[in-house]
């Protein structure tokens, strides 16, 4: 029972830290690194307060060297989501009634831990079992997941705090609850803040959750879990689960306390997600909140004005950082014909100098790709690419899987706005670009916005102001964070909330108060301080004659 409007410590972003030659963030990180490396882990389920092991062990591998063992984590079955779900709604009760204060604590102190103690284990494991480099996982795994639990509570307090108006003689309330039921977080590989900000978002709310983390994720979600248990969250609020998704889904999507899902993924599975929900919405006690984050074809579009060695850069970081493992990361690209020979020569000698290899080399500016099923469909895009008349590769174009999953950073030239790498997402390090006439921008934008079916993130990069301010508006469905004269990735959380529309899901904005908005059901409450004792109301007096 609350006894105070509480104030939360004001959130600040987590300052990024440099990780430069003799820093000692650098020296920490590559111990870290080193150690966990030499080490096999054994990673359970987390199902209220067991640790639970199965005889299906699967082994964690390092994408960039895929003969290295990291440890196994343990395979559930149908009885473990049941299992989870038997937990959370068990743990339902006491997580909903405690005052929003003392959960809130619990994520500002997991924000702390990592921040200092956690923040090298962090960084290390997403960089051994996600193949990120050392700033890729520190705004990441570090910044962006402090970021999450601070401006989370902040946001709470916010919605708290959204109160009605009241008449004379009347007090209006709004009670903001936890969903009834539990929360489904699915959560995906390529951010680590995602991973633990999907079920610890809900869970800030009063929400109890069933996480089930990308296979390929598991060795930095294994972490998370520590930190939050570390920092003091209570058995069954949150259990992770490994569980294949159909398994998982046959179960979830047909218990009637299934309030809701965050997801982050791609397109065709929260279309059948949702698709499925629907079919069985008849069997829920209420209808399930549906937040999604799906993919993206995102664009960068410049105008004949624009800079071109701005440009060039945009298309260098805003493709290829992390392997271009983003789905905000800039997938097709529009150049003006007139600057398309400078940008050209810039774009090849950025990829030219760019270093490939293992994240333990500080130096690689590019590693792996996430998994073989990854490495092949993005192969088989540069195979097809190879041989097609419409387009030709003016970079990168080769790869190895012999020890690592390395796919060279590839830049298309297409002929043909339509070619398929224009359209459809590939998830890798491949940018296509195709030049229009210099005199046809407006027309070039109308082509931006009809190409894809998603609707992520967006960039234009021009110096005449009345371009950029037609092209906001002729792409303001376009894209659900849109950038001028900037790089379409690197959304910051209390700064750029993120989200997208169209087929890249539901626009509820992580990183805002929108998205915990989606984990609260609201209850208006009018209390009469002195009730009427007659039904008469005035207007039922007769007219004098």
């Amino acid at each position: 029972m609350g006894i105070g409007f509480f104030k939360v410590p004001t959130p600040v972003n987590e300052p990024v830290k440099s990780y430069a030659p003799g820093s000692p963030e650098r020296e920490e990180l590559q111990r870290t690194y080193k150690e966990m490396k030499s080490k096999e882990v054994d990673v359970p389920m987390y199902i209220g307060g067991d640790l639970v092991r199965t005889e299906k062990k699967h082994p964690l591998v390092q994408p960039h060297d895929h003969q290295h063992i990291l440890g196994y984590f343990h395979e559930g079955e149908a009885e473990h989501v049941e299992q989870a779900i038997n937990a959370a709604l068990a743990a339902r009760e006491m997580w909903a009634n405690m005052g929003w204060e003392h959960r809130a604590s619990i994520f500002l102190k997991a924000a702390d831990l990592l921040a200092g103690p956690w923040r090298a284990r962090m960084n290390a494991a997403t960089m051994l079992g996600q193949s990120k480099n050392a700033y890729q996982a520190e705004i990441d795994s570090a910044c962006e997941l402090i970021d999450f639990l601070r401006f989370n509570a902040q946001y709470a307090t916010e919605i708290y705090q959204m109160q009605p108006e009241s008449s004379p003689g009347v007090w209006n309330r709004m009670e903001h609850r936890p969903l009834e039921g539990f929360v489904f977080a699915l959560t995906p590989f390529n951010f680590t803040a995602i991973a633990g900000n999907l079920p610890a978002s809900a869970a800030l709310m009063g929400n109890v959750v069933v996480w089930k983390p990308a296979y390929t994720q598991i060795y930095a979600a294994h972490v998370i879990m520590e930190l939050l248990l570390e920092a003091g969250l209570p058995e069954g609020v949150i259990n992770l689960i490994y569980v294949d998704g159909p398994t998982a889904g046959d179960i979830i999507f047909s218990h009637p306390d299934f309030a809701g899902i965050h997801f982050t993924g791609s397109t065709a599975v929260f279309q059948n997600i949702w698709k499925t929900i629907g079919n069985n919405i008849h069997k829920y006690k209420t209808y399930p909140r549906i937040v999604g984050e799906t993919g993206g074809k995102d664009f960068i579009l410049a105008h004949p004005s624009a800079d071109a060695k701005g440009l060039a850069t945009a298309i260098s970081r805003g493709a290829f950082e992390y392997q271009g493992q983003k789905c905000s990361a800039a997938s097709r690209a529009y150049i003006p014909s007139n600057l398309w020979d400078e940008v050209k020569a810039y774009v090849q000698e950025d990829v030219k100098s760019f270093k490939m290899g293992p994240p333990e080399d500080f130096s690689n500016f590019i590693n792996a790709v996430i998994d073989e099923k990854s490495f092949d469909k993005i192969a088989q895009y540069l195979d097809n690419a190879k041989n097609s008349p419409e387009v030709e590769i003016i970079a990168g174009g080769g790869y190895d899987k012999s020890k690592g999953y390395f796919i060279e950073p590839t830049v298309l030239l297409s002929h043909n706005p339509q070619y398929v790498t224009m359209c459809e997402e590939i998830f890798g390090p491949v940018i296509t670009i195709y030049v229009y006439d210099e005199n046809n921008f407006e027309d070039t934008l109308q082509l931006v916005n009809e190409t894809s079916p998603y609707a992520l993130t967006g960039a234009i990069f021009s110096r005449d102001r009345y371009a950029i301010e037609t092209a906001a508006k002729a792409l303001s469905h376009a894209a659900g964070n849109f950038y001028i004269n900037d790089k379409p990735t690197g959304a910051v959380v209390g700064q750029q909330p993120f989200g997208g529309s169209r087929a890249s899901g539901t626009n509820d904005k992580a990183g805002s108060m929108l998205n915990l908005l989606r984990w609260v059901s609201a209850r208006s409450i009018k209390e009469t301080f002195v009730s009427p004792t007659d039904y008469r109301y005035p207007f039922l007096g007769e007219d004098k004659k």
